[in-house]
């Protein structure tokens, strides 16, 4: 699957990077070719120039003598620096930290030299003067840093032309980031009006899938993606609509199957001459029949819309799985209506414990057998198997060597409105069993799943988690 991400943030936070990147870089350089290391940490080249003119105010005199402050001195120390006071002759009056190799005495064209010389002796020599009353002094101040010291001349004239074409040349760049925010302007709407375009015609469900490339490509993709589920979205809603009404029709018919005899044995208890005793009885064990069917389906009808909303009552215990499904099994070989059918049941554990329900969850278990018993033959054989699943699962095997399904009955099996073509076995179901069980069996955190071919038979297997959720 593709990574989704906004075209516009990938475009930002690409030029914040490169941008990010060029001044880091412009800094980086700039420090390296004009920032030198001193014991305060990393400074521009023209610190010990700096420096240098700022040393005369730690200078003084006495009389004539040269006096120097001691947090000068300790300044020189701590720098690793050297300093030399030259008086008008150019003789040496003091000096701290003085190489050996640097004369007492300098003329003025040495002192110039020195002034604009480079790195010497393992020192760069920077030339400043202190004046008073008395007289002036140059003093040198030597440090241990290779510092390139040039002059740059240039043409007053020549450059004077150049504001002409410097003013030309940021016009003209203005020039061209205003064009191109007037193309990226048009070239945006452009895209942001198919955007919008797509967008409208999938509401009216005219959409044409458009071209996944280019900046845009992943936004168009998206779009597609949305109209693909937005049409499998219609599709399903129209086919739930369309059982739906056919769920209604067969829901309406099947009412009317026991109304019919309750209309009918009731007008035949009120016609004359009265029916004896015995007809009277049995007029009304149909009547009572067809009424506890209509109850039924309008029971099942209203426990679906609940299972739906969350609102149906639901009180979990700790349940004996193996003893709670024979006594179900039990039950139902008891009823009447099945006692000639063949049931069995297995079970490849001794015991377990899982969380029930033990009203839904029986209603759920028994919508599965008695729609295997009623939706075969007679001589079908069902079978309730118990077993161990993975990772602390549990399974429930309900399993027929009954007529079985098609896939496409299968796939349909448990939606609500659903009803299988082999109902006309039994038309006095509601056509919800199903759809109950597996509305009940999701409650309980669990799965159903339903494998079958046709003349083969049909297996439903629950699987729920073992203990306490």
């Amino acid at each position: 699957m593709k990574n989704k991400k906004n075209p516009f943030l990938r475009i930002f936070i690409f030029v914040a990077v490169l941008l990010l990147i060029a001044a880091a870089a412009a800094i980086g350089m700039f420090y390296y070719f004009f920032g030198i290391t001193e014991p305060e940490g990393l400074s521009l080249a023209s610190w010990p120039n700096r420096f240098t003119d700022n040393f005369s105010i730690w200078m003084g005199n006495d009389n004539g003598e040269i006096k120097i402050e001691e947090i000068g001195l300790e300044r020189l120390d701590e720098y690793g620096l050297w300093l030399q006071v030259i008086d008008e002759t150019g003789q040496e009056v003091f000096s701290r930290n003085k190489p050996e190799n640097y004369p007492a005495r300098y003329s003025a064209s040495e002192l110039i030299s020195l002034s604009g010389g480079a790195y010497e002796q393992g020192y760069t020599v920077f030339v400043s003067s202190y004046e008073s009353l008395e007289g002036t002094w140059s003093y040198l101040i030597g440090f241990p840093y290779a510092i390139g010291k040039h002059m740059l001349y240039y043409n007053g004239e020549h450059v004077g032309r150049l504001s002409f074409l410097f003013l030309m040349g940021i016009s003209f760049i203005l020039c061209f980031v205003l064009l191109f925010m007037v193309w990226y302007g048009f070239w945006l709407t452009k895209h942001l009006g198919r955007i919008a375009k797509g967008i409208g015609d999938i509401s009216l469900r005219s959409y044409v899938p458009l071209t996944e490339k280019g900046v845009f490509g992943e936004v168009y993709g998206a779009i597609n993606q949305m109209d693909i589920e937005l049409r499998k979205s219609d599709k399903v809603q129209e086919d739930t609509e369309r059982l739906r009404r056919e769920w209604i029709v067969n829901i309406t018919h099947d009412l009317k199957t026991p109304l019919s005899p309750i209309k009918g044995y009731a007008e035949l208890l009120m016609g004359t001459p009265a029916p004896d005793k015995e007809a009277v009885r049995e007029y009304g064990g149909i009547i009572l029949k067809s009424a506890n069917h209509t109850e039924k389906m309008m029971n099942d009808l209203k426990l679906t819309y609940q299972l739906d909303s969350g609102a149906v009552p639901y009180h979990p215990q700790t349940v004996r799985l193996v003893r709670f499904l024979k006594e179900l099994v039990i039950d139902i070989v008891n009823d009447p209506a099945f006692a000639n059918r063949r049931i069995g049941f297995e079970s490849n554990i001794q015991e377990c414990q899982v969380s029930l329900d033990i009203g839904l969850f029986r209603r759920a278990v028994n919508n599965l057998i008695i729609n295997a018993l009623t939706h075969n033959p007679p001589e079908t054989e069902v079978t309730i198997r118990i077993d161990f699943g993975a990772e602390k699962k549990v399974l429930i095997c309900i399993s027929d060597n009954g007529t079985g399904m098609s896939e496409k009955e299968q796939s349909e099996l448990f939606n609500r409105y659903y009803r299988g073509t082999n109902t006309k076995e039994k038309p006095e179901g509601s056509g919800l069993g199903l759809a109950i069980a597996k509305q009940i069996i999701t409650l309980h955190g669990g799965n159903i799943d339903v494998r079958s071919r046709l003349g083969e038979g049909t297996c439903f297997t629950i699987i729920l988690s073992l203990g306490n959720p």
